[in-house]
């Protein structure tokens, strides 16, 4: 796969691991400053987001995630620009590692709103093994590439298909992640589903912003175990996104329920407005899934106790800004697509 056996391979990113899951006073600095260059980048956010990478690189998962893979035709590294979103910190390190893992060149543009950190982590990386600073390059505009990955917009996806349509390609659109509700779901899960919902700010595609519950669901529990979840409307832009919203909903005369720090919508669509989580009503589980069917190209992740048979990720309430080595943004194999580049 790459210059290192798996084994080796292995090893360097699970001390990788080891090191982000308990931040040194170095990176530690760098979690408690992001705020001053991204005000969406609280110090909270930004170590969630570490420490989860560091639970990511484990040496169970890593083993059984490599041991899939072969690396097929030509060894000769190619080199792979990476477009890098930055609406949550570190949303683009799967995508780094991906690259490095599989034995290629990562050409990296980060977005201006997350660049500090995965610099940082990259730097750690080299440090626990000197070779991967070959590996990688950040640049400011994308130039002899033989395969790109880009993550953008509806909108940019336009343009990237016209820059790069010429080579292997992965280019991801808006993506949103849902959650269907029975009406069984415990306290507990509900809550659970809180961090769905509200980490990050609900910025990121696997973040929930809709809901599917059954005719006649009554929000009230629902509200009751989110509750913990207030303080976020002291943050200032999320309260301005939220005043904003309700100032719209109210002056149109728009039915909408309110919690204080959450709109709630009845409304078909799969992307809500921040700090706003649309739902819609279904008539029985059969129903509910051909509805995410239909809008499978569109979701990211699918949350949910029901035993749902979809082809989008199925996760557990509390655990979709949590992904496996091997959750894939929209379904696309990153990995397979790098070694037969």
């Amino acid at each position: 796969m790459s210059k290192f056996n798996k084994t080796q391979l292995v090893e360097i990113f699970t001390e990788l691991g080891n090191q982000l899951s308990d931040p040194g006073e170095e990176l530690s600095s760098i979690i408690n400053t992001e705020r001053q260059y991204n005000a969406w980048f609280t110090a909270e956010n930004v170590k969630e987001a570490v420490i989860a990478i560091g639970k990511m690189l484990n040496r169970e998962d890593l083993t059984m995630w490599l041991n899939n893979y072969t690396r097929e035709g030509n060894n000769e590294p190619k080199k792979v620009g990476l477009i890098l979103a930055g609406n949550i910190p570190l949303v683009g390190f799967h995508d780094v590692l991906c690259v490095l893992v599989s034995g290629n060149i990562a050409l990296i543009k980060t977005s201006s709103n997350d660049s500090r950190l995965i610099k940082s982590i990259l730097q750690m990386l080299v440090n626990i093994e000197p070779t991967f600073g070959n590996s990688y390059e950040f640049v400011e505009r994308l130039e002899n590439f033989d395969a790109v990955i880009a993550t953008g917009s509806n909108n940019t996806s336009r343009y990237f298909d016209y820059y790069f349509g010429k080579v292997p390609n992965i280019i991801r659109k808006n993506r949103n992640s849902v959650a269907l509700l029975t009406g069984n779901e415990t306290a507990e899960q509900l809550y659970k589903l809180g961090h769905d919902i509200f980490d990050y700010f609900g910025l990121g595609c696997r973040n929930v912003s809709k809901l599917l519950v059954p005719k006649g669901y009554n929000f009230n529990f629902l509200f009751e175990s989110i509750e913990v979840y207030q303080p976020i409307i002291h943050h200032n832009k999320y309260n301005n996104n939220y005043g904003y919203n309700k100032s719209i909903y109210l002056v149109g005369g728009e039915q909408h329920l309110d919690n204080g720090f959450l709109l709630v919508k009845e409304n078909p669509s799969l992307s809500s407005p921040l700090a706003v989580i649309f739902y819609e009503y279904y008539e029985d589980i059969n129903q509910a899934q051909e509805m995410l069917k239909q809008q499978s190209d569109n979701i990211q992740c699918i949350v949910s106790a029901a035993p749902l048979v979809v082809s989008n990720q199925l996760v557990d309430f509390g655990l979709s800004q949590q992904p496996a080595l091997w959750d894939y943004a929209d379904n696309v194999d990153t990995l397979q697509f790098l070694l037969t580049v």
